[in-house]
This record gives structure tokens, sequence and C-alpha cells, in this order.
């Protein structure tokens, strides 16, 4: 067994507890050994870094060097895994490593502030790493597919990732910046019919709906729609902002543009877990505010005729709903 250290940030505690339920049942299956951060601290989300560098960083930088000296306490020296599931939090991790070490002076004002409680982070120590990247390259799509007991036949599901993993990507871990097929590839090993879902890499607004609602509004109506048109049955994610905004803003979404979208948004851990066999209730089903337990009556025993490869369903009349160029752009 492989042992990574594990930092799971705030929302796992919050909004997204069935992230973390679920991901506790997938761990136990396949045998994944993941070390909490011992006295870890919020990374700061996606704001402080807007408002005060040096501090933001050094919130970052006590993570990096709790997790650094648990690594050594454990291990013995050298370079460690650090796995984050939150993408906020695996891309601040990231961005904290690579910038100390990218810029000396930045460096070395962060480890003069963690200094004052007794510690401190040489950038490189640890690798940084998303639990999806964790479960598709060393885990292996391969020990998925041998662990699952209830295929996912019939269920079709929008594959995406949000903004913050796949770039910019400092280690080159992902198969592309705008379409990374990991999540593809996990779900389809699970026996998911997995749509063509090309803002798979967009934004889901991440704070936008509490400070520009109409722009948040947008960014989700697209991706809803996105997901509709090709008529998935569950918007399927790794990050805890994407759930929440696709999930709680999408009456507000509804109201703000007169559409009726009804689409589940769970975490690719949960399906994961239902297709190893676990309870979907302690998978946290039914604790999203659009209840995603209706979709899963769409689950059938026997695997669903697929149509030739790259053949997709009539678009709507209005077409993707993919942002448009600026007039200055188009005369280039």
């Amino acid at each position: 067994m492989t042992q990574y250290l594990f930092y799971p940030g705030c929302a796992m505690e919050s909004s997204a507890r069935a992230y973390a339920a679920s991901l506790a049942s997938v761990a136990k299956t396949l045998d994944l050994d993941l070390a909490e951060v011992k006295d870890w601290n919020c990374c700061g989300a996606t704001e402080y870094l807007g408002i005060n560098l040096i501090p933001a960083y050094a919130l970052i930088g006590r993570n990096l060097a709790l997790a650094a000296q648990q690594a050594k306490q454990q291990n013995g020296a050298g370079a460690h895994t650090l796995v984050a599931s939150c993408s906020a939090c695996y891309l601040n991790l990231a961005k904290a490593d690579h910038y100390m070490a990218e810029r000396p002076v930045l460096g070395d004002r962060v480890n003069e502030a963690l200094a004052a409680g007794g510690l401190g982070y040489k950038p490189g120590t640890l690798k940084i790493r998303h639990l999806l990247d964790v479960l598709i390259n060393d885990i292996g799509l391969d020990k998925v597919r041998e662990k699952v007991t209830r295929p996912l036949h019939g269920l079709r599901v929008a594959p995406y990732l949000g903004c913050m993993v796949p770039r910019p990507d400092y280690d080159k871990r992902w198969s592309d910046y705008e379409q990374p097929d990991e999540l593809d590839r996990l779900l389809r090993a699970l026996g998911a019919e997995v749509i063509d879902f090309p803002l798979k890499s967009e934004c889901c607004g991440g704070h936008m709906p509490q400070i520009s609602p109409n722009t948040a509004f947008e960014l989700i109506r697209r991706l809803l729609q996105g997901a509709d048109q090709y008529k998935a049955d569950l918007i399927v994610t790794v990050c805890p902002m994407c759930q929440m905004n696709l999930d709680a803003y999408q009456d507000e979404t509804n109201r703000h543009f007169h559409t009726h979208y009804r689409l589940p948004t769970v975490f690719f851990t949960q399906v994961m877990g239902l297709a190893f066999g676990a309870d979907p209730e302690a998978l946290g089903f039914g604790s999203e505010i659009v209840d995603a337990r209706p979709a899963l009556g769409r689950i059938q025993t026997t695997p669903v005729a697929s149509g030739p490869v790259g053949a997709r369903p009539r678009a709507k009349a209005e077409g993707l709903p993919m942002p448009g160029r600026r007039p200055e752009e188009r005369e280039r």
C-alpha cells in the first residue's frame, strides 16, 4: 500500500461532505492510504491571493511546511506526494510551491513569516497532485475496472473538471489544457456513457454569485445548457466549488433566464462508490439540492448499444453555449 499525504480543505467538512464520505469509501475499496496533514488550515480559496500576496502565500505555505514535516517524520527525507481533492486547494498548493521556487524573494518572505511559527518550507520538497491524477496514473484504470460490481450502464454523464485542475499544470500531468480526457476515461471504466461535453474545463463562476450574480448565472447556464443539450443524466465534477455553484445556484439561474434545467451535480467519487457497490445514501446521494437519486434509476443491468464513434445527438437550434469572439478578434 502506498501512503499519500492528504490535504482535505475546508469544503470537505461542510458543503462537500458527500465528497468526503464517498472518498473514504472509494479509498477503502482501492486500498488507498491517505494520511491527513495534521493541523492543516484553510488555503485561502480564490480571494486572498488578490488581497495581500505574502500573507496569502504564507497561509498556503504553512500547509506545505506541515506536510513536509509530517512526511519526513513518517518516511524519511526526500520528495513526497501531497494530494488535494479540492481543485482550488490543489491549485493554491501547487502555485505556492512553484512560485516560492521561481521567485526567491517571495520564497524568502514566506519563510520569514513561517519562521515566526517555527516552520519553514523548501520548494520542491513535495509533489502536489490532484486526487483524480493519483487515481488515474497511480492506482490505474485496470484496478478501477476490477473493483466495479455494479456497472453504470445507461447512465449518461457529463465530465466536468472546471478551470483550475488542468491549468497551469506546472508538472505536465494532464492530457490537455482545454479538453483533458482523464475524467472521461475514469467514468467509462465505471460503465457510464460519457457525453460529448466541450465545456468540461470552463469556469463555473467561482465566487461570482456573491460578487456579480449576472455573470455567474451566465457561466452556470452555459454549463447546464451544454450538458442538457446532449441529454446528460448527471454532471460529474471533481471540485467542491463547481458542485456547489451548479447545484445551489441552479434554481436562481433558471429564474434569471426563465429556463427549467434540473441537472444533478455530484462528485466523481460518488459515482465510483456506486459502481463499486456501496450504498447510495452512504455516498451522499440525496444530500444535493437537485436530487440525483431519480437519475440512478436509469442505470441498466446490461450495456447500452452506442452509435458510431463521434456520433452526436441533433443539437438544439441555439447551438452549443460557447462564448462568441469580440468584433476586434473576428477581424484578425
